[in-house]
């Protein structure tokens, strides 16, 4: 068989596994299982805005909350497969987009669209999995993985690391007011297929992802500007993620009353991911 012909068996194996009933219901474990972590979050920036805090408010702090609970560990295993399996399918989406890159016009821009979101994604998911991982074998809290202050130091000393870690803290920036503006337009109605959804279940989905998106946005954004202002003051200990961008939320006037708002919206997107799992995504 000639290596063309490898490629496209690979290829049609891999949109088989992503059209898959199997990878489909464990997709949609991962929907539930990446929704859990984000309720988690929120209950943990609750604790951190009214002084109960103990775990950082962020993925760690949430799959490491899961772990000490009564069947947490077995839970976290759940969770990990389902979150791989959430990678594997938007794996298989970059491919399955993939006869669009050379086409022109709209269906080009269209398919190169879908691709890079499925690869951000697909770094998202298989970050979370090897966390949740981690957290089910005991050894999360050893894992010895970097900081967010440790990583922008050591591309600091890259050629122009100084630059990528601004540019990095852009994207980012660009992310959540792109995430503020699905919420604000509803933007994510279309990327969902609610034709058989009840009228009361749409109004509810709507409703969690109006105030979801936003709440998810602003806790991006304000990564991103740590991640600038790091960049602009060449200072590594600047630099951190979801767990300090909190903290200077909680740090500004009227402090508890805006970090309750910011985890009231990421608890509203992880009831959304909850309900997501329900329905089937827009082609």
């Amino acid at each position: 068989m000639s290596v063309r012909g490898n490629a496209g068996s690979a290829m049609g194996a891999a949109g088989r596994a992503g059209n898959s009933d199997a990878l489909e219901h464990l997709a949609r474990v991962g929907l539930i299982a990446y929704g859990l972590v984000h309720v988690l979050i929120a209950w943990l920036a609750l604790q951190l805005a009214w002084g109960g805090g103990g775990a950082q408010a962020d993925q760690s702090g949430a799959l490491a909350t899961l772990a000490q609970q009564p069947l947490g560990k077995p839970l976290l295993w759940v969770l990990a497969v389902g979150l791989l399996a959430l990678a594997v399918w938007q794996a298989a989406e970059i491919l399955r987009w993939r006869h669009g890159w050379s086409a022109s016009g709209d269906t080009r821009t269209r398919a190169l669209k879908k691709t890079a979101k499925s690869a951000v994604k697909t770094v998202i998911y298989l970050a979370l999995t090897v966390l949740a991982f981690r957290y089910a074998t005991g050894t999360g809290q050893s894992s010895g993985s970097s900081t967010p202050q440790q990583t922008a130091a050591g591309v600091f000393g890259w050629p122009g690391g100084r630059w990528l870690v601004g540019a990095v803290g852009l994207v980012v920036v660009a992310v959540g007011v792109y995430h503020v503006y699905k919420g604000v337009t509803k933007r994510f109605l279309k990327e969902i297929d609610l034709s058989d959804c009840p009228a009361k279940a749409t109004r509810l989905v709507t409703r969690l992802g109006q105030a979801g998106f936003p709440g998810k946005g602003v806790a991006l954004g304000l990564i991103g500007g740590l991640l600038i202002w790091s960049a602009i003051t060449f200072d590594a200990s600047k630099a951190d993620g979801l767990d300090g961008a909190l903290h200077l939320v909680l740090g500004a006037p009227a402090g508890p009353y805006l970090l309750t708002l910011v985890a009231l919206g990421i608890a509203a997107f992880g009831a959304f991911c909850f309900v997501r799992a329900r329905y089937p995504e827009r082609t």
